[in-house]
């Protein structure tokens, strides 16, 4: 999603582009074009910022045109306390708080961008496994070795190809890496009662269980949509219990572990389960090379700010690249690349530091802390102003 939207956001430039992806996109195989009801099990959390990134780009409204559930409140509890809090868009004169979106559909919307673009130009699948400097002017550029034998030259590469990243890792970044000893279990699920477009989140000793409100389009308004995305975050060992566990013992198991604030769970689907690790490139970019996304950066789901922090690195790149091109000076030029790390590697590291915090937080049951938590969360509850200014820096407002 943040290499596609990072390849709209250059297009206006006197630049020739690719983009080289491992899998082919295809369409017509989305959940959202399924003639019975389906659903992508991967989602994301879209905050108005980056829907207004995407806007910009001219994805979002393939994005609006095909399903989207914006959300308008969110429900945070701790599961061994009275301590919670509850947003709401209105106590901001917001429309809404953000946006759930399938992967799937954002990919959609950046595909049909992608198509429209003279000089952009995709190229799947293909995959890289080698990557040599060629120092054949000041400038410098890039050789690229495909598995099929093919070789491609740029003076810029740019790296946004996931926590796994090749192009980090042929190009020895050094990364800060520790697993959380945690896995997430993802899967769709319909409930008793309605979402209301608010999403839940429990925190458990365990781990986070998180409820997202999504749309199936049968309801303008939204108020009597049943479906949403879970993302349980817990310990390996409950991980493989709820993958063993068959469909009827796994809903209850949800059911209880959001406290029936939808009632029964009435119907489930397939589950996967993905481990999570917190990992940070030590740099960004090196001459011609940059990274961006999960490929500089992967944070825990609790706060659902992974991807919309790659929305922002892409933004961010792109307008040092549209400078930088625009002053006569080489895309690939390492002082332009570091003006990017510089703006976006703080706000990157803030933001996985309040994370790391939050999880071991929640983790601890010890009951100075557990009273601690509860009493804080009841606080910034009441307190209109602390919460309100919460609300708007999540939103990127």
């Amino acid at each position: 999603m943040v290499g596609a939207a990072l390849a709209c956001a250059l297009a206006d430039l006197p630049l020739r582009i690719a983009v080289f992806d491992r899998a082919r996109f295809d369409a017509d195989r989305l959940p959202c074009r399924a003639t019975d009801l389906s659903f992508d099990n991967r989602v994301s959390a879209i905050a108005p910022a980056s829907r207004d990134f995407l806007d910009t780009i001219g994805a979002w409204d393939t994005v609006m045109a095909t399903r989207v559930s914006p959300y308008t409140g969110m429900h945070v509890w701790d599961a061994d306390g009275t301590g919670s809090i509850q947003f709401s868009a209105a106590d901001i004169h917001q429309p809404c708080l953000g946006y759930i979106v399938e992967n799937s559909v954002i990919l959609l919307g950046l595909h049909r961008r992608l198509q429209q673009l003279d000089n952009v130009t995709l190229i799947s699948p293909i995959a890289i496994n080698g990557l040599r400097r060629i120092a054949d002017n000041p400038a410098g550029s890039i050789e690229l070795a495909a598995e099929d034998g093919s070789r491609w030259q740029a003076k810029l590469l740019l790296g946004a190809d996931g926590p796994m990243s090749r192009v980090r890792s042929l190009g020895n970044f050094t990364t800060r890496e520790w697993d959380y000893r945690h896995q997430a279990v993802v899967t769709t699920v319909r409930t008793e009662l309605p979402h209301q477009a608010t999403a839940l989140q429990r925190f458990m000793p365990t781990g986070p269980l998180a409820f997202l409100p999504l749309h199936d389009g049968s309801d303008i308004s939204g108020a009597a949509q049943h479906y949403c995305s879970i993302v349980w975050s817990s310990v390996p060992e409950q991980t493989e219990t709820m993958l063993a566990e068959d469909d009827r013992q796994f809903s209850r198991r949800l059911a209880a572990g959001i406290e029936h604030h939808l009632g029964e769970v009435e119907w489930v689907d397939r589950r996967i389960a993905f481990p999570l690790r917190q990992r940070h490139a030590v740099n960004y970019v090196q001459p011609n090379v940059a990274l961006l996304g999960d490929a500089a950066h992967t944070i825990h789901p609790l706060a659902g700010q992974g991807v919309n922090l790659g929305f922002m690195d892409a933004r961010e790149l792109a307008q040092e690249i549209g400078s930088a091109v625009k002053a006569g000076r080489p895309p690939g030029d390492y002082a332009v690349l570091r003006r990017y790390e510089r703006a976006r590697k703080g706000h990157n590291l803030g933001m996985m530091g309040i994370m790391e915090g939050f999880k071991l937080l929640f983790a601890q049951d010890s009951l100075p802390l557990r009273w601690l938590r509860n009493t804080g969360m009841s606080q910034v509850n009441r307190a209109g102003f602390i919460k309100n200014r919460l609300m708007r820096r999540a939103m990127g407002l």
